[in-house]
């Protein structure tokens, strides 16, 4: 990407970075205010977190997406979602010789978690694929990174069946969940989903996204209490602890609907202006009805997505190309709209000159 880079930096207005989707809207204040009041920390955190943290998420998952009845026992603190992405394979005993599954376009840290535990991997959307074979691992991610795509309920109850008439352990990353656009995206946790039960299931949320917290690295997962017993076990002993002001930043970030309300909208109008502009510059824009990311393409039989990040460096917009999430992506580029308003206006103004 360096080269690219160079190029969109070369523009005379200056670069207008869309490859990645960092944050750069400020932290709330209310998520300010608890981490500085939190700030007196001179013991060890717990790796289970507080009762207090994981009673907020037991809250918010009843609240804001229908899944009642969790138990503290099925919530864990994470130091972001990434470390566990990469983690889990190995922190589960998985390794040669067994299978981990995970979505053909896909954020890429599924598969370096894969080859950390030095198991199989397989990039497949079709579990007819996997022929003979029974993973130990599937991952899920709805809403998608990169193409922003939601999958239906009905779709989300199928894998979740599979995956318990084979004994596979399912994990959906949903770290998406609360930046949806159009329709309406579920956890495998609601209870249409999973049958009210959720033996085989863990879900993956991060803050980072809906409440601009990247740089506090707080997320959780949730589900099966026996996987999640597991889990933190193993944690335990690798120091795996969230900060304790880190913790109230969190029960402060899920209990407040508000600032999640206004980022979703200083975000639909972002989305808005950025997807008008590359449909009159030529793109299409499949799936993207969620997420913080426009799957940008010009068509079946058009540039690939070298030549697309080419074309728009030259602009002085930067993107990602659809090729780093998997080759399925070969056509696409992936945008993201976590600029400033200022940014996003330079890149509509030079996207509607041409």
């Amino acid at each position: 990407m360096a080269p690219y880079g160079e190029r969109a930096r070369a523009h005379a207005d200056g670069i207008v970075d869309l490859s990645i989707g960092t944050p750069v809207d400020p932290t709330p204040q209310v998520v300010q205010d608890a981490l500085c009041s939190a700030a007196d920390a001179p013991g060890y955190p717990v790796t289970i977190g507080r009762p207090e943290t994981r009673q907020a998420v037991v809250d918010w998952f009843a609240r804001c997406h229908g899944v009642p009845g969790l138990g503290l026992d099925q919530v864990l603190p994470l130091v972001g979602s990434k470390e566990l992405i990469a983690s889990l394979a190995v922190h589960l005993g998985i390794g040669a010789g067994d299978l981990v599954v995970y979505p053909e376009l896909a954020y890429p840290t599924y598969e370096v978690g894969a080859a950390l535990a030095g198991a199989d991997a397989i990039a497949t959307d079709a579990l007819t694929a996997l022929g003979p074979r029974t993973p130990r691992l599937l991952w899920l991610n709805s809403p998608s990174n990169p193409t922003g795509r939601v999958l239906p309920p009905a779709h989300l109850k199928k894998v979740v069946d599979w995956c318990r008439e084979r004994g596979v352990l399912l994990v959906s990353d949903e770290c998406y969940l609360d930046c949806v656009w159009e329709g309406e995206a579920y956890s495998v946790l609601h209870p249409e989903i999973c049958g009210g039960s959720t033996e085989g299931i863990l879900a993956v949320h991060s803050l980072s996204k809906r409440s601009n917290l990247a740089g506090y690295r707080c997320a959780f997962l949730a589900g099966d209490p026996a996987v999640v017993g597991e889990l933190l076990a193993v944690r335990k002993n690798l120091g795996l602890m969230m900060p304790g002001p880190q913790q109230a930043a969190m029960v402060a970030a899920l209990t407040d609907d508000i600032h999640v309300a206004e980022q979703h909208q200083r975000y639909a109008v972002r989305r808005e202006r950025l997807r008008d502009a590359l449909l009159g510059a030529g793109f299409t824009i499949d799936h993207s009805e969620a997420s913080l990311y426009l799957w940008a393409t010009k068509g079946p039989d058009g540039p690939d997505c070298w030549a697309l990040v080419a074309e728009l460096a030259d602009r002085g917009i930067l993107v990602a190309p659809g090729a780093f999430y998997g080759p399925a992506g070969r056509r696409h580029v992936r945008v993201a709209f976590t600029a400033t308003d200022e940014r996003i206006a330079a890149a509509v103004a030079r996207l509607t000159r041409g």
